[in-house]
């Protein structure tokens, strides 16, 4: 009180709390002690791209191109984390009336979808796969439902061998060899140490898968084989 005056009184904004503890929060940094071990978070290792964050490492797809021939190649396995629900799936599908050969690795749900629409482009562009294929990953990247869906596919004809992501990519391989996938690493390298050998693209291709699955624990040795002879004459169309 100053000469007889009461002192003014503001009324608290109530408001201003949670704006306040917010900026005070944003300056904190929690540092923790020494010898404290840290949890580990599945949901921070998947935004690291770490553990369980890759959605399409359980399977494996070879496609070899050499000296006219095409072989793709697929194992059965089917995981969910660290458990084997299925050893002997189909990941290799025939389309197109035979034409086109596609591999998938990722959610199984997520693989047909896309394979639906790239039948669709096909049908719109029959006999012109790249097209095709880059008017497809061009939805995938920009619709707002496709482009959350989580799978790599290999798709193959006569001519051309192409891999596809939802980032986008079409990208055709320099030395006719793709491989995705867990496993598509340990596929890839021993297709290129094999490629200077007489063997055709089929020994190639599941001469390679043999040693994936012999090494990656989320491919086995039930190969599904499709391709093209040097004539051009490709599976049956699949019903």
């Amino acid at each position: 009180e100053k000469n007889g005056v009461p002192p003014t009184t503001t009324p608290f904004d109530q408001t201003m709390f949670p704006r306040i503890l917010s900026r005070v929060s944003s300056k904190l940094r929690v540092v923790p002690a020494a010898g404290t071990r840290r949890a580990y978070c599945p949901s921070a290792a998947a935004a690291a791209g770490h553990g369980e964050g890759k959605k399409w490492r359980a399977t494996t797809i070879l496609s070899i191109r050499k000296d006219g021939e095409v072989a793709v190649v697929g194992d059965g396995q089917v995981s969910f984390g660290d458990m084997m629900l299925k050893p002997n799936a189909k990941k290799v599908r025939v389309i197109d009336n035979g034409r086109v050969i596609t591999g998938f690795a990722g959610a199984t749900a997520d693989c047909l979808t896309l394979l639906e629409r790239l039948e669709t482009r096909l049908e719109q562009r029959p006999g012109q796969l790249m097209r095709a294929c880059v008017e497809m990953a061009k939805g995938w990247r920009t619709d707002k439902y496709l482009r959350h869906l989580s799978a790599m596919l290999v798709v193959v004809d006569k001519d051309v061998s192409l891999t596809l992501t939802g980032n986008g990519d079409v990208i055709e391989p320099q030395d006719g060899i793709i491989g995705i996938g867990s496993g598509g690493a340990y596929a890839t390298a021993a297709a290129r140490a094999l490629m200077d050998t007489d063997l055709s693209a089929k020994e190639v291709a599941l001469k390679a898968m043999t040693i994936a699955a012999d090494m990656c624990v989320y491919t086995n040795h039930n190969f599904v084989v499709e391709g093209f002879d040097k004539d051009g004459k490709g599976p049956e169309a699949e019903n």
